[in-house]
């Protein structure tokens, strides 16, 4: 496990549009156990992230990182690309 420098969150997320300059919707899938039923049941959460040179495309697995506000709605920065899912 690496050594943490700050408290800030890290997630791994899907780029889902990518229609506005310098920010990505993301889109973080979480997959937890019913607690009475014990299914899996997968829930989904979306945020906007800022991506400064443009540089993801939608399906674009990317890493992001939790910072201060930038706007009314991005509290995120897109790190690095993962990978690609299409």
């Amino acid at each position: 496990m690496e050594k943490r420098i700050n408290r800030r969150r890290f997630l791994t997320a899907t780029v889902v549009s990518d229609k506005m300059d310098k920010t990505r919707v993301v889109q973080v899938k979480q997959v937890a156990k019913h607690s009475k039923y014990e299914k899996a049941v997968r829930s989904f959460v979306r945020y906007k992230a800022h991506d400064e040179k443009n540089a993801t495309k939608t399906g674009d697995v990317v890493r992001i990182m939790e910072t201060r506000p930038l706007s009314k709605d991005k509290r995120w920065i897109i790190q690095e690309v993962v990978g690609s899912q299409v």
